[in-house]
């Protein structure tokens, strides 16, 4: 795509996005392939805006809407990094459950089972696996204080989580997606969740203490990459007799 002053090469955009759109899926291209990794620091704005042959004006409005993705962080005299998942990023943007009136705080997570199998017709269609596609299901016990609050059931694709094994779940240095990320290359930059009251099954009501068929909140939660790919199927039950559901992004 060719605009009066500006040249930007644009692999499968269509001729019609506007230039910094081009310009943020030539970003997201980088980032999604490793030219830059978690934690690098982008070149100079000027540097970058030669590179893709525009001006720094337009690169700075697609850096800028990376920015407010959270998938860049910018830091004030020292420049423009890629973010990583670390457990302040965990707390801010995929952990809400809190203490009714409390702040946040970080959970201890326990891992209760690791298993593998082939993914149902649910996990299939969420991860965009083909039918009976191998699988991997964690099941997470989240605490905070005293209390267990979550049940977390996550099921990840074999295929995109080669010789993951529940060794490398209990010995992570940081969060799941930390590990995911460092790991195995695959950053989750947004989620997209369901919440509804449910009854907890049995086997949720007796890790979460609660009598049998006590309401809970359900979350369901897909975990997207760069490019909107499924990288996460997550189903949470939580129990909100003195927590509750607390989001503020976008505030």
């Amino acid at each position: 795509m060719t605009r009066v002053g500006e040249e930007v090469v644009s692999r499968g955009v269509n001729s019609d996005t506007p230039l910094y759109q081009a310009t943020k899926t030539r970003l997201l291209e980088s980032l999604s392939g490793g030219v830059y990794r978690p934690g690098d620091a982008l070149p100079a704005e000027k540097d970058l805006a030669a590179r893709y042959g525009i001006s720094i004006g337009t690169l700075r409005k697609a850096v800028d809407e990376l920015v407010d993705e959270g998938i860049l962080i910018r830091q004030q005299g020292r420049g423009t990094f890629v973010a990583s998942h670390d457990r302040e990023r965990l707390l801010y943007y995929f952990f809400h459950i809190v203490a009714h009136e409390g702040g946040k705080t970080y959970p201890r997570v326990e891992l209760h089972s690791f298993t593998r199998g082939r993914a149902s017709s649910e996990e299939s269609a969420k991860l965009h696996l083909a039918p009976d596609a191998p699988v991997i299901r964690l099941r997470n016990l989240l605490t905070l204080g005293e209390a267990p609050v979550m049940v977390d059931d996550i099921t990840l694709s074999s295929a995109r989580f080669p010789k993951l094994g529940e060794a490398g779940i209990r010995g992570r240095a940081s969060t799941l997606y930390q590990l995911y990320q460092a790991g195995f290359g695959l950053t989750i930059v947004r989620t997209s969740e369901r919440l509804r009251a449910v009854a907890a099954p049995a086997d949720v009501a007796t890790l979460l203490r609660l009598p049998r068929a006590a309401p809970t909140l359900m979350i369901r939660r897909v975990a997207l990459g760069y490019h909107d790919d499924p990288i996460e199927w997550r189903v949470s039950h939580a129990d909100t007799t003195a927590h509750e559901y607390f989001s503020e992004l976008g505030s």
